[in-house]
């Protein structure tokens, strides 16, 4: 929790002077009030974030006053302060809503103390009601890797994790662009630290921006208390800005002033707030696009990119398919109360030559479902269920697709290959592969039923002819 502003109740006129002098000396923003009256409407007009009210007062004394706030304000903590420190009106104080008990004479260090302590409490509870709402624990959290690219990944990913650099993660959907944000938190400084993740993509702009930075009570229609955006829940951690390519022009330019100097303001509030985090964002969009289409600010861009990292497709990495699939099956199995079960040769060899449009999330899914309905102690071919071929998988039997002239689609038919001899086709198929797979000549053999040998002696032949740069 962030503290800002605290309301100080007293109507003995030294003690209360005392107290914002003592407030106002720890940094924080005293809001004064000689009794209950006014302590209430100044609660109403000024928003406080913590309350230091005196116990013995005429009329409405602390404790009912306490009660009284809470009733209309019940996450504002209130610190009661007498000079009458008895155990039965601290237990009656603490019964009546408050935080936590001071003794007149008081420091402003005994102050600072109290106040750090109900910060830290408050914050911990806001947390773990953050992370009961998110499906994190869902899912299995650690890092399976086998393949050459993705352990160079994790070790830069690790190096990164020691800065304080905002990190870009690009990559496309369900590759893992969060299990990466997840361990680059983990291996940081800020380990112990909250680690806060936003769905930019999952909210309207306005609640996304109430989302980010919080809001005042009375902001807007619906906001009946005031709320701490995920800025605030990530100070001192990690702030993750999921699909950082959805939201609009005008919520990046304050995403890049809080970026750029750590503050900002809650949505209808006036009070700046400095906060200390790290910023993690990940996008399945090609940012650089979205810069020369006018639909992403190149300043922010460029704010984001400071530590890019990169996350290929499952496609071009078969070597982690495997180990991820036994993983997978492991954690569910656990999960439902089974034996893990083991892959069959065949069933390996399936997903390994599928080409998982949906990544390792639909990886997941089709072991999560192959593994409750189990009904053997291993996973066989006929236990997966993937996904309708859309002519760019293999074939489920593996047998060529038999086309005629009427079936082949008209873009294969049209000028481009039309009256080119077979080996123009083959060169132009190869080349395309190759593009696609960003120059992966072993992926690029598999796709085209080829040897890698084969592909790379065509490209050596071609290149000495000069029919290939």
């Amino acid at each position: 929790m962030t503290i800002q502003r605290i309301l100080v109740v007293d109507d003995d006129e030294l003690s209360r002077e005392f107290l914002v002098e003592a407030v106002a000396e720890l940094g924080y923003k005293p809001i004064e009030a000689k009794d209950a009256r006014e302590a209430i409407e100044r609660a109403r007009t000024d928003h406080p974030d913590l309350v230091l009210t005196d116990l013995r007062m005429p009329g409405t004394d602390g404790i009912e006053l306490v009660r009284n706030l809470k009733s209309q304000y019940p996450e504002l903590p209130a610190v009661m302060v007498t000079a009458q420190g008895t155990i039965e009106a601290a237990v009656q104080a603490m019964r009546n809503g408050a935080a936590d008990f001071l003794l007149k004479p008081c420091t402003p260090e005994s102050i600072g103390v109290v106040i750090d302590r109900i910060a830290r409490t408050t914050r911990l509870l806001r947390e773990n009601e953050y992370l009961r709402s998110e499906i994190l624990g869902n899912t299995p959290p650690s890092m399976v890797a086998k393949s050459p690219t993705m352990l160079e990944m994790l070790r830069s990913a690790s190096r990164i994790a020691r800065s304080k650099g905002t990190v870009l993660i690009t990559g496309e959907s369900g590759t893992g662009k969060e299990r990466v944000a997840q361990h680059i938190h983990t291996n940081s400084p800020r380990a112990n630290g909250p680690f806060i993740r936003v769905n930019c993509a999952a909210l309207a702009e306005n609640l996304l921006e109430s989302e980010l930075f919080g809001h005042e009570r009375g902001a807007f229609t619906g906001a009946h208390k005031s709320k701490e955006g995920r800025f605030e829940l990530a100070d001192g951690g990690t702030l993750l800005l999921d699909e950082i390519g959805e939201i609009s022009p005008a919520l990046q330019a304050k995403l890049l002033r809080v970026l750029e100097e750590e503050e900002f303001e809650r949505v209808g509030g006036t009070q700046t707030i400095k906060v200390d985090v790290r910023v993690i964002a990940t996008t399945n969009r090609d940012l650089q696009a979205e810069m020369k289409a006018g639909r992403f600010r190149e300043d922010l861009f460029y704010r984001l990119n400071v530590l890019p990292i990169h996350l290929r497709p499952l496609r071009e990495r078969a070597e982690d398919i495997a180990p991820l699939a036994q993983h997978f099956a492991e954690h569910y199995a656990t999960q439902n109360g089974l034996e893990a079960p083991n892959f069959t040769k065949d069933a390996l060899d399936r997903l390994t030559t599928w080409t998982w449009p949906g990544n390792v999330r639909e990886l997941e899914n089709v072991v999560q479902r192959a593994v409750v309905m189990l009904r053997h102690k291993t996973v066989d071919v006929n236990d997966l269920v993937l996904a309708p071929n859309t002519g760019t998988e293999p074939a489920a039997t593996g047998a060529p697709v038999v086309m005629s002239a009427e079936t082949v689609p008209t873009e294969v038919l049209g000028p481009s290959l039309a009256n080119r001899t077979i080996e123009e086709i083959e060169r132009v198929a190869i080349l395309a592969t190759l593009k696609a797979t960003r120059g992966n000549k072993t992926e690029a053999a598999r796709r085209l039923g080829l040897t890698a040998r084969t592909l790379s002696n065509k490209m050596k032949l071609w290149r000495s002819t000069g029919l290939v740069a």
